[in-house]
């Protein structure tokens, strides 16, 4: 367990509900007005990385000793001296080995590099109706910012508008808008995924999806997630909806076809449907079976004319994590992502988020553990990125460092959804033409808005940094959930910067496992971390001894 507190004085910050060990409420609503870290941090931008109320407080940590094994009891090291990783032309002087000289760009790829100006990527956003709501944000935050955002299973299946013609689509409006938005702000960092499922593959996403968009999309097969281990689910309250997406081939539950259910729904005792996607995999009963399957897929991908591929796994247990490591090995895939449970965007069933899988801090550190296996074989471990419950600056050093060196991105499912959420609201309340359209919540501006402006450019730290990168004429078409997202993200890269600054690592490649410990014993031993005071206890014992 963490013990994340509902209230942080010293930011000023309030979860709504007890906070999840991310720090994000266990419940986040689009609506909401405040005031989690993430969401106070979408509009402040860096300054929440301090102490509120300067010159008038002092303040004190409340995580010195945290208990139970999680992201939080991880403690990052600082060092007395030294310099690495420094940028070209920089030297280890005073002057030079300041943060803002950190570089926190990344690459990950195989044969083709993939260049990000942030270590971090979102998570999948596919055919949960508030991926779509606010898509523009999302996406043009985070090719504004410069990092990978991934388009996630069954967007083609669920749009009424797409056409599929002998089980195969031949137009895809909604994953059109999807792409093209990402690709039209998009300017030398950052990549656009697009998941496949069983459902996607057998209505011909990956065919569609090169001929149009080639080399510009990374495709991305998909076991799972942290949230659950059955397919994508989302809820629809449309009876005639409901038919359409099981004429579509799907499971919806209960059968909308059937004359009881549509009484049922009709009458009011029935309110709305799940539609589910198929398990993948049930075809193979050996893991050789499951290879041969896998490989086969990759084969045909790369046929196809996709030069990136990658691989997201859930939070299954060793068997599932060791197999997707070395087949994403063999096949010289270009990411693999590894989710660890308790995650989730959409409407995974809340029994199976509390209680199916393996936890984001044991998986990743088995993950690692098996990646040197690998290693130590000759085998090129493939880029990975973790994922599963992870929000803050301090999350992405931790991860980056207990992956080290083969992590290069972390990925963040929920965290990138709040600015969009309340960046639209905002936006909603200066332009109420817009409102509906923007999915905004509120016909004025809380207490917790205001208190830092009554304009746009007062409310939102980045407006005007945004406004460099766009210009300002292109300012009118950005979404103020952009300008939230890019905010959000400047702060966790300085924060980010901070802390690789202080453990004298200047670039992401120079960060390594030794910078980091274990704040209690069983999450030493579970992450093979040293315990907090014996780390470089041996080196320090030597200078005593002169």
């Amino acid at each position: 367990m963490s013990n994340w507190r509902k209230r942080n004085d010293a930011l000023g910050t309030v979860n709504r509900g007890d906070p999840a060990e991310s720090g994000l409420c266990t419940l986040c609503r689009a609506d909401c007005q405040g005031k989690c870290e993430t969401w106070l941090s979408s509009l402040r931008g860096r300054k929440m990385l301090y102490p509120r109320d300067f010159g008038e407080i002092t303040s004190g940590s409340a995580n010195i000793a945290p208990q139970g094994v999680g992201y939080h009891a991880l403690r990052i090291q600082g060092y007395t001296h030294g310099a690495e990783g420094l940028p070209e032309g920089l030297s280890n002087s005073a002057d030079d080995c300041i943060f803002p000289n950190v570089n926190i760009e990344t690459e990950f790829g195989n044969e083709v590099k993939t260049k990000c100006k942030v270590p971090i990527m979102t998570g999948a956003l596919g055919s949960t109706f508030i991926a779509a709501k606010y898509w523009d944000s999302f996406a043009i935050g985070a090719a504004l910012a410069g990092f990978p955002i991934v388009i996630g299973e069954n967007v083609v299946g669920v749009d009424r508008e797409a056409v599929i013609e002998d089980g195969k689509v031949v137009k895809a409006p909604e994953l059109d808008r999807r792409i093209k938005t990402y690709l039209k702000y998009a300017d030398g960092g950052g990549a656009i995924f697009v998941q496949l499922n069983v459902e996607d593959t057998r209505n011909g996403v990956a065919e569609y999806v090169v001929e149009n968009y080639g080399d510009d999309v990374i495709i991305e097969l998909k076991w799972g997630q942290g949230a659950k281990d059955i397919g994508g689910e989302i809820q629809v309250k449309s009876l005639e909806y409901a038919r359409f997406l099981a004429e579509r081939g799907y499971v919806v539950d209960p059968d909308p076809t059937l004359k009881k259910n549509q009484e049922a729904f009709k009458n009011g005792s029935l309110q709305s449907f799940a539609r589910h996607s198929r398990l993948g995999g049930t075809d193979a009963d050996t893991v050789s079976a499951l290879r041969e399957s896998f490989m086969n897929s990759v084969e045909y991908l790369r046929k196809l004319g996709f030069k990136r591929i990658s691989l997201k796994t859930g939070a299954y247990g060793m068997k599932g994590l060791a197999m997707a490591l070395r087949f994403a090995a063999d096949a010289g895939l270009d990411l693999l992502t590894i989710d660890g449970a308790g995650g989730g965007t959409g409407m995974s069933p809340w029994n199976m988020m509390e209680h199916w899988g393996i936890p984001s801090l044991p998986l990743h550190s088995k993950a690692i553990e098996y990646a040197d296996i690998l290693n130590e074989q000759g085998i090129r471990v493939p880029d990975l990125a973790l994922a599963g419950g992870l929000a803050r600056e301090d999350h992405i050093f931790k991860a980056l460092a207990l992956g080290a060196p083969y992590v290069k991105l972390v990925c963040m499912g929920r965290a990138p959804m709040i600015p969009g959420f309340l960046g639209s609201n905002i936006e909603g309340v200066f332009y109420p033409e817009r409102r509906e359209k923007l999915n905004g919540n509120w016909d004025k501006l809380p207490n917790t808005v205001t208190e830092f402006g009554e304009t746009p450019e007062s409310i939102f730290a980045g407006w005007y940094d945004v406004m460099e990168i766009v210009g300002e004429d292109e300012m009118k078409n950005i979404p103020f959930g952009a300008v939230a997202l890019w905010t959000l993200v400047d702060k966790l890269s300085a924060g980010l910067q901070q802390f690789m600054a202080g453990a004298r690592k200047f670039s992401i490649d120079s960060i390594s496992r030794s910078d980091l410990v274990a704040a209690n014993k069983e999450t030493a031993e579970v992450t093979g971390l040293p315990y907090l005071t014996e780390a470089f206890d041996e080196e320090a014992k030597e200078i005593l001894k002169g």
